[in-house]
């Protein structure tokens, strides 16, 4: 017997209405660091987690750790808009001059010591200023690590005459216009690449937050440690966790409704909060191991602070003849602080 054409018709729909309720979905996202250290131990794992259980297993989300997926570090952001990868973690910053708007949040002192505060602040940046800018791919979470502390083979700066000379790693421009306003040599560069780069004495130290400091052996590859006064950071690094937009696009609606509920203001403050967490227990290890932990005098992180502010005046300058409105972007950064600050603080 044959079924009528609009039952069949039905069948047909119904089943592939099933087949895709029913869909298994594997993301592949990749980052550049250790599985151990902070940010995939205390965010990135348990958010896979959290995917994979709200979406009654239909998603499962592989994390790749050092790269293993291929590319470079700074080839993140392109990785995952061109699909050779799912997802994963990209600073911007990487790409020095591409995203000029997210340099704001990496100015010196504009960010907090507490990453979870930082990050929700990003995210209301993110969400007024970045989101063309990150347009083709869909952005998860927009967050910040903790304060960046300068570690130095010898003992710690004592003085800003300190940092003459000295060819430290930086991260991103504004980092590395910092240092160098400081009178040090700043040596632009990636993570993966700053233990080799110290084990043979291309660079007397670095900057980078407390909690990468046990993956890099920097216990080992470097004496001293040394942070600014005050509840405001020396800088800060800007980060994505990202996925390609294609990708997420072919999920049926419920699976991108997973997605969706595990994005925005709530996945930024945990990826704060992950590094909040790792600079605690990398600070101990630096301590455990009989480094040297100091913190610049309340008058020399003035006087850094005071450079500091140079460089955002020049940082607004320049920016400025790139038609964007630099002093507005600082005033907004501010604002996106202040109003995202814990009430006590």
């Amino acid at each position: 017997m044959r079924l009528p054409r609009l039952a069949l018709t039905a069948l047909v729909s119904l089943a592939l209405a099933t087949a895709a309720a029913a869909q298994e979905v594997t993301l592949r996202f990749q980052h550049f660091v250790s599985p151990l250290s902070a940010n995939p131990t205390y965010f990135m794992q348990p958010w896979a987690d959290k995917i994979e259980v709200e979406s009654g297993g239909r998603i499962k989300v592989e994390l790749y750790p050092l790269m293993q997926l291929g590319g470079k570090a700074p080839s993140q952001y392109d990785l995952i808009r061109d699909g050779a990868i799912d997802g994963g973690w990209v600073i911007p910053g990487y790409q020095p001059g591409r995203f000029p708007q997210a340099e704001a949040l990496e100015l010196p002192f504009i960010a907090t010591k507490t990453a979870e505060e930082a990050s929700k602040a990003a995210w209301v940046y993110t969400q007024k200023h970045l989101m063309d800018d990150f347009a083709d791919v869909k952005v998860i979470a927009a967050h910040m690590h903790g304060p960046g502390i300068v570690h130095k083979k010898g003992g710690p700066i004592a003085r800003v005459e300190d940092f003459e000379g000295l060819k430290l790693r930086g991260p991103s421009r504004p980092a590395t216009l910092l240092l160098k306003k400081l009178g040090a040599t700043p040596v632009g560069m990636a993570v993966p690449a700053f233990p080799e780069a110290l084990a043979k004495g291309v660079l007397d130290g670095g900057v980078i937050t407390w909690e990468m400091s046990p993956s890099l052996k920097l216990d080992e590859l470097t004496d001293s440690h040394t942070d600014v006064a005050g509840d405001r950071s020396l800088y800060n690094l800007f980060f994505l966790w990202a996925m390609n937009k294609a990708k997420y696009d072919s999920l049926p609606p419920d699976l991108r409704a997973v997605i969706d509920a595990n994005s925005g203001f709530h996945a930024s403050a945990m990826a704060g909060r992950a590094h909040d967490i790792g600079d605690a227990e990398g600070r101990g290890q630096m301590a455990a191991a009989g480094n040297a932990l100091a913190t610049l005098s309340a008058a020399e992180t003035a006087r850094v602070r005071t450079l500091g502010d140079e460089v955002i005046a020049e940082w607004i300058d320049e920016v400025g003849k790139r038609g964007l409105d630099g002093a507005g972007l600082v005033a907004d950064v501010q604002a996106a602080v202040q109003i995202t600050r814990a009430p006590s603080r």
